[in-house]
């Protein structure tokens, strides 16, 4: 058994590093409010949007007029926008997004091209001889300005037939204790829908032209909404996994006091032997 001198030590170690990961399960659980609440707001927009556009794909004959981003056409080459966490420390959330970009890309029969939003997958992708054509940071509160570099190089390379399918992969928040790594088809737009949603409205000036703008808002607010999932998620997952670290540390100081308990009690009684036997000794005399 370790000596008591030893058991201290630890015992200080454990205690400071519980109070680090309990402040940052604090900073995690203030984030991940705070994110919570994006995610509702934006998904909000996000299915707004996304109701326009069907309800006007409905109303305009789509194979009498050219809709850019509606066309689908051969696919040759794909680009994933690979969305992850600039920072660990969030459990399997990480590992779980990077194997399932990896997993997509090895089941895809044509080649994709990276667009990296995060270091940890930038560095995963890189390692492995991925094709980044581009690598962003997203500030910690996240608006939708912050987003228009990644959604313009999507929408202008399909344009410019450089991909014919854009991709998006993060990690979908459920819920505080759940967040699930999926894959998104943003480009081309797919328009298909249940007919029970299909609403009649009046469009003006008409419904080409209103649906013309409508296509490049709908991309950047499904590009925006995955940033916003990914960044609930991450904190969610890191409030998580400090919450566990703290817990786990607690219960390792009970068990390394408990041993210092024991020590001290060892020690106690092999002096008590000692003198008993001193004096015993002296007595025999």
């Amino acid at each position: 058994m370790p000596s008591t001198k030893e058991l201290r030590a630890r015992i200080r170690s454990v205690s400071n590093t519980a109070k680090v990961t309990g402040a940052m399960q604090l900073i995690a659980a203030s984030k991940m409010r705070r994110a919570q609440q994006n995610v509702i707001m934006g998904k909000k927009y996000a299915e707004t949007i996304k109701s326009l556009l069907t309800n006007l794909s409905s109303s305009v004959d789509l194979e009498r007029v050219n809709i850019p981003l509606l066309e689908k056409r051969e696919i040759k080459n794909k680009l994933m926008i690979l969305v992850t966490p600039d920072r660990g420390l969030a459990g399997a959330l990480v590992g779980n997004i990077n194997r399932k970009a990896l997993e997509v890309i090895q089941s895809s029969k044509e080649s994709y091209s990276i667009l990296s939003v995060g270091r940890k997958g930038f560095r995963f992708l890189s390692s492995r001889e991925q094709d980044i054509v581009e690598q962003l940071e997203i500030p910690d509160r996240p608006e939708i300005t912050d987003t228009l570099a990644i959604s313009d190089i999507a929408i202008n390379g399909f344009l410019e037939q450089k991909w014919d399918q854009v991709d998006l992969v993060y990690s979908e928040f459920i819920t505080t204790t759940a967040q699930v790594p999926k894959m998104q088809t943003v480009l081309p737009i797919s328009n298909e829908e249940e007919e029970s949603s299909i609403s009649d409205y009046i469009y003006e000036p008409s419904d080409y032209e209103v649906l013309i703008e409508l296509t490049p808002k709908y991309v950047r607010s499904q590009i925006y909404q995955s940033i916003l999932e990914a960044f609930a998620s991450e904190h969610s997952a890191r409030m998580v996994a400090m919450q566990n670290a703290t817990d786990n540390a607690s219960e390792l100081i009970g068990e390394l006091t408990l041993d210092l308990n024991k020590a001290r009690q060892e020690t106690i009684t092999a002096e008590l032997l000692d003198l008993i036997g001193g004096i015993a000794a002296l007595e025999g005399k």
